[in-house]
C-alpha cells in the first residue's frame, strides 16, 4: 500500500524535530527532510494549528508541541518533570485523597501533562493533554508568576477575560494584582474561578536555576476543599511537596 505523501512528510518533520529538543531552523529542517522551504512552511502551519508543533518566538526555531503528550498519555513517559514529580504527587494524593494535576505552559495556555486521581466518589473531569486558560486556574497563575516581564506581557496580551463563574478574574488589572499576591505567598488559588463548585490550590515546580518550569494543583469540590482546610493543611503540604519535587530537579533554596 502506498503512503499518503502529505501525511508521510508531516510525520517525517515530527521525527526530525524529535532529535532537536532545543528547536530547529526551517532551513535546516528543509535540508534534512529534502523538501522545499515553501512545502515545509505549509506543513508546519498545519502542525502548529493542531498543537503538534510550536515555534520559539525568540530563536524562530520549531519544536515539538505538547499535543504529542496527549497521543502518548497511556504510555510510560521518560519526561524529567513527570518522572521527578509523580512519586511525590502520588504520596501527596495518598495523604490528602484529592485529585492532583501536573501542568506546564504552552502557547499561553495551561496543558495538563499528568494526573493522579483520588478515590473519592466525586471526581474531577479532566484528562492528560487537555488545556485551560491561565488567568482563571491556580496552575496558570503560578506559571504566570514565574515569567520574566516580557514573557508575562506577551502571555497576557492575548487573554480574553471570559467570566466562567461569578468569581472569575475579569480584567488585566485584576490579574496583575492576583499575580503579585501569588509571587508573595508562593502558591495560587483557583477559588471557584474556572468551574462552579471547584476550588484548587497550586504550587510551583522549579528547575536547578530556580525557574518555574511546571506547577501542580490539588483540586476538589468546595465542600471538601474548604478555605479552612486550605489554610490549616493544604498550604503547608503543597509547599512541602513543591520543595521536594524542585529539589529532585536540582533546585537548592
Amino acid at each position: 500500500m502506498s503512503n499518503v505523501q502529505s501525511l508521510e512528510r508531516a510525520l517525517t518533520l515530527l521525527n526530525i524535530m524529535s532529535d532537536y529538543p532545543d528547536g530547529i531552523q526551517i532551513s535546516r529542517l528543509a535540508e534534512q527532510a529534502g523538501l522545499s522551504k515553501s512545502t515545509i512552511h505549509r506543513l508546519l502551519s498545519t502542525l502548529i494549528n493542531m498543537k503538534y508543533v510550536t515555534q520559539d518566538k525568540k530563536t524562530e526555531k520549531y519544536l515539538l508541541g505538547y499535543q504529542i503528550l496527549y497521543l502518548s498519555r497511556n504510555m510510560t513517559t521518560n519526561s524529567g518533570i513527570i518522572s521527578a514529580a509523580r512519586p511525590l504527587l502520588e504520596k501527596l494524593c495518598e495523604d490528602i485523597n484529592e485529585t492532583i494535576h501536573l501542568c506546564i505552559e504552552d502557547n499561553g495556555e495551561v496543558v495538563y501533562i499528568d494526573k493522579i486521581e483520588s478515590n473519592q466518589t466525586i471526581r474531577m473531569y479532566s484528562r492528560v493533554g487537555s488545556r485551560n486558560p491561565m488567568y482563571c486556574t491556580g496552575v496558570g497563575k503560578v506559571l504566570l508568576s514565574g515569567m520574566l516581564e516580557k514573557e508575562y506581557e506577551q502571555a497576557v496580551s492575548s487573554i480574553e477575560f471570559v467570566r466562567r463563574t461569578a468569581k472569575t478574574i475579569g480584567s488585566l488589572e485584576e490579574l496583575n494584582e492576583e499575580i503579585a499576591i501569588v509571587k508573595k505567598q508562593g502558591y495560587a488559588l483557583d477559588n471557584i474561578e474556572n468551574e462552579e463548585g471547584i476550588r484548587c490550590i497550586a504550587a510551583p515546580i522549579r528547575d536547578f536555576q530556580g525557574n518555574i518550569v511546571a506547577s501542580f494543583s490539588v483540586s476538589g469540590p468546595v465542600h471538601r476543599i474548604t478555605m479552612e482546610r486550605v489554610n490549616d493543611e493544604l498550604v503547608r503540604k503543597v509547599r512541602e511537596t513543591s520543595n521536594e519535587i524542585s529539589r529532585e530537579l536540582g533546585y537548592r533554596m
